[in-house]
Formats: C-alpha cells, structure tokens, sequence
C-alpha cells in the first residue's frame, strides 16, 4: 500500500469480475507456482487480498490477481489469481482480462498483424492471451489453456439429492462435471442456490477421496470446482451447444462460461469422442454470455492423451479504484454474508 492507497483497475469477461493490480510486494521465490503458497501463508499479501474481496470493497464471489514477475523471460508477466478463499491454480477469464488490458495500455504492444500473444506464468503453467485488435479496439481475446486432460469418467457421488455419476477433468484446475438434469434442475437463476450447496456437497465428499489427488503435481491436487451443465444440443455442423455454471471454491459463483472450467469441459468432451477437433463447444453461462471452445491440438502429459483447449470471449474494463484503509475502520479487512 502506497500512501495514496492500493490501486485496481477492473475487467469483467462474460460477466465474471477480475481486479487487477499491478503491484504489490511479491513473494522472494522464483517461480508463480511458489509464489502462490507464498503468498497464502503471507500475512500482509494475503491480508490484501480479504481486503479486495470482502465487503465493502467486494464481495463473496469477487475475483482478482496480483501481477508478479514471470517464471523467466519468455512470459511478459506473471498472475497470483485469487477469490475470497485463497489462491487458485488457473483463471481462463482473467488470463482473458489480463490480455485485454496489456494491450489496451501498452505494457505489450499490439502487432501490426492485429494478432497480440500475451503470455502469462500462472500457478498451473504457461499460458496466452491472444489479442485480436483492429486499430486500437479490441475485438476479441483467446485463452489459449495449459494441457488439458480427463482425469476420471465415472465417479458415484452419494448427495443429499441422491447418487450422482460425475467426471473430472483438468484444465488449469481439477474439475467435476454433473448434468444438472441428475437432480431435476436446469442451470437457471431459480436453480441456483440448490446448485450451490450441491456443488458445496460434491467438492467435499471428492476432496476427501483419492479421486482429488493431481497426478503430476501435489500442489494443483484437490476439486476446485464442480461444474452443472444442461445439454442444448448439436447444431448442423457438429458443434455442441451447453449451458454451464460452475461452483467453486466455497460456494463461489461463476458469472461467464468459466475459462478454466471450459477447458476441462473440452478435455472431457475430447476424451468421450463427442468434440472432434474440428469442431467447436459453444458454451454459455448462466447469465447468457457465451464462448466458443476447441482442442486446438493433441498433447501427451506423462503418458496420458490431452489437448491443448482454446476458449474465445471478449473482455471489458469496468472502472478504476483507489481503494484505502481508515485507521479507525473496525471492519478491516471486512466481511462476507454468503
């Protein structure tokens, strides 16, 4: 915190929030996987940010990242991701803001092809933003994922709505999928607060299983999230059209189709031969905002087939805070309801 207060400039992505700020006093470790632990267990990184996430400066399913020096030269810049829970492993919406905003304020040049690769070290990899500029606008941005994978094709949860059957896959981050048909729910406004404590029930019972364990990497190990989709069918060409809304870590809300969610949604659906590479997932929100997603390619991690899954969107700057801190205020760092 300077002496003019902590400095944030906010995008949103198919209507999921993403605080950005630039500086803050990162952790003396070299890579961003580090400094993620790092910085959970620092009293002052992560006193800020609970203070950027509660009210009433946020709210429970605000979502920002702390900028923070790349893995080594060939990344432009590296991301802590966090939400009112911790430190997330991968974030495909903000990695889609991030990429907006490093172009539209010249920290990364657009090319005069009017195609921009931002590359960004986050906790789980390397990933890129690619700008799509025309002039100074930008038009649209890709996130271009880790590898992603399925981990699991049927696993029986027992809930308090019955015996579900999910699948996990990984896209960034470790992800449970369910068809909100198994419960007799849609993915809608009215359908959301059962969504949420069953997403809550599912990570939880997954988290105490092996089922949570990250084969290649202890520190990406546990269920972030738990996404419910409703099935919308297959246009002409082959592409599959869903509805999703994804829970994740404690009861957290996603407003857009969710970035990393998305991925692992193509890594399954890849997996189950249901989205060949020629085709695309057009994937929707809960809001009504909607991506498109494709396996740009085909990878092997460890011996275990996967992809390399890009999700299309576009991302758009909200406003600019100065947000500080009264030394008489008795609500620091603040508070959250849900």
């Amino acid at each position: 915190m300077t002496s003019d207060g902590y400095f944030a400039v906010d995008y949103h992505c198919g209507g999921e929030p993403f605080r950005i700020v630039a500086e803050i006093a990162e952790p003396d470790v070299p890579t961003v996987a580090e400094k993620r632990v790092a910085a959970a267990a620092d009293p002052e990184i992560d006193g800020l940010r609970r203070l950027l996430c509660s009210e009433p400066r946020g709210h429970a399913d605000m979502y920002g990242g702390f900028l923070v020096a790349p893995d080594d030269p060939g990344a432009h810049f590296g991301v802590l991701f966090w939400h009112k829970d911790g430190f997330s492993a991968a974030c495909g919406h903000g990695t889609m803001c991030l990429g907006t905003w490093a172009v539209r304020t010249g920290l990364v040049p657009a090319d005069p092809s009017g195609v921009t690769d931002v590359v960004i070290d986050v906790p789980s990899g390397r990933v890129t933003a690619r700008v799509a500029t025309v002039g100074a606008k930008v038009t649209s941005v890709d996130f271009v994922s880790v590898a992603g994978y399925l981990l699991q094709d049927d696993v029986a949860v027992k809930t308090s709505r019955g015996t579900v059957h999910c699948v996990i896959a990984f896209g960034g981050a470790m992800y449970a999928h369910v068809p909100a048909a198994d419960f007799g729910l849609a993915v809608d406004k009215a359908s959301l607060p059962e969504l949420i404590e069953l997403g809550r029930e599912i990570k939880n019972q997954l988290n105490e299983s092996a089922y949570a364990e990250h084969p290649h990497d202890p520190r990406l190990s546990g269920i972030y999230g738990v996404i419910f989709f409703d099935e919308l069918g297959v246009e002409e060409n082959g592409d599959i059209r869903q509805r999703n809304v994804t829970v994740f870590a404690d009861g957290q809300v996603d407003r857009s189709p969710c970035g990393s969610g998305t991925a692992s949604r193509v890594a399954a659906l890849h997996a189950s031969g249901r989205l060949a590479a020629h085709h695309t997932l057009v994937h929707s929100s809960i809001v009504g905002s909607t991506w498109h997603a494709r396996a740009a390619s085909t990878v092997e991690v460890a011996g275990r087939d996967a992809v390399i899954p890009v999700v299309s969107g576009r991302a758009f700057r909200t406003g600019y805070h100065r947000f500080v801190v009264d030394p008489d205020d008795d609500l620091v760092p603040g508070f959250v309801l849900r």
